[in-house]
């Protein structure tokens, strides 16, 4: 992956509000992933038309920490869901 890749949702997968749980859920197909605050606050952030790096910069500010460090958990992040085929990211 790199930093110009854009991460999507693929179709059928959504991000979803368990209420029983109070916890976001990515539901796929014949898949429920539940996910931490991290991981929900990076998927919200998917929107289609930013890049992994635009992403990144934005959480670092937001939050106030080390982009290094946020380009790094959230690439690692974004991998992985895109090895179980619940992102896709597609070059920018």
């Amino acid at each position: 992956m790199t930093p110009a890749a854009i991460p999507t949702l693929p179709r059928g997968v959504r991000l979803h509000h368990d209420r029983v749980r109070r916890a976001e859920v990515l539901l796929g197909p014949e898949t429920a992933l539940m996910l931490d605050q991290i991981g929900a606050v990076i998927l919200k952030e998917i929107d289609g038309s930013r890049s992994v790096a635009r992403i990144t910069g934005d959480l670092a500010a937001r939050f106030g920490a080390p982009e290094d460090q946020v380009s790094a958990d959230v690439a690692e992040f974004l991998q992985d869901l895109a090895d179980k085929r619940l992102v896709d990211l597609t070059d920018g």
